[in-house]
């Protein structure tokens, strides 16, 4: 199932992530740079089940249901779980006592959106597959 997550994909929508930022806490500087970069994402399964997520900052690995450690760009030590949850891939990810989550979904053949959630703020961003 996870699968149809395989491709490159490009940013070209976003709505609301600086208050998502604001409210995970980072900094200011970083949120504008962070707001301001039109990153693209690849996604892939290994053999073994192994999901990859590549940005050009990072690759995040791990496999559905079990937990792992990732530090984020705004240096958060977080662990993680991603589930598959009506073909959604959702991804909670807790740190000091605080949680976020990070919903990602192939809404069509070429469109992937990100939907993320802290407290009562939700950002979206939309994607579109590299041909």
């Amino acid at each position: 199932m996870a699968e149809k997550f395989v491709g490159t994909w490009k940013l070209v929508e976003s709505e609301n992530f600086d208050e998502y930022l604001k409210a995970l806490g980072v900094g200011f500087a970083k949120r504008q740079i962070a707001s301001q970069a039109k990153p693209s994402v690849t996604v892939s399964v290994d053999t073994d089940g192994t999901i990859t997520l590549n940005t050009a900052r990072k690759d995040v690995k791990f496999k559905l249901n079990e937990e792992f450690e990732e530090t984020t760009g705004d240096d958060r030590k977080t662990r993680n779980v991603v589930k598959l949850e009506n073909g959604v891939m959702v991804q909670r990810q807790t740190w000091d006592g605080k949680e976020t989550t990070i919903e990602r979904e192939v809404v069509s053949d070429n469109k992937f959106v990100t939907t993320m959630k802290i407290g009562n703020v939700v950002a979206k961003r939309t994607f579109e597959k590299e041909a």
